[in-house]
């Protein structure tokens, strides 16, 4: 298992307006960064790819330092998940019918 360690900037500009006065990471922002880092740890191109699951549940917020988790389970799957704090906010696992090297 590799782990990565990312923080969330503070202003995030996709916060802004998830939601006011109490700014959340979208789901689709946190997944995205999470595919992009796992893909430059491993030199790969994770496209095209299916994400089989994604689950979120707590939410991530402007600030937050995410230790991303991940293991091939095996050829072209990769399963991850994002911790805060001791706290699961991002679970999944993505399948690549092709992986190149970027």
């Amino acid at each position: 298992m590799a782990t990565l360690r990312q923080r969330l900037p503070g202003n995030h500009p996709a916060a802004h307006g998830h939601f006011p006065g109490n700014p959340v990471i979208p789901a689709a922002v946190l997944l995205s960064e999470t595919l992009r880092l796992i893909e430059a740890r491993l030199g790969l191109r994770l496209a095209p790819c299916r994400i089989r699951r994604a689950k979120f549940p707590h939410p991530a917020r402007p600030g937050d330092d995410l230790a991303i988790e991940f293991t091939g389970s095996s050829p072209g799957s990769i399963k991850f998940q994002c911790v805060v704090s001791g706290t699961t906010v991002l679970v999944g696992e993505v399948e690549c019918s092709e992986t190149s090297t970027s």
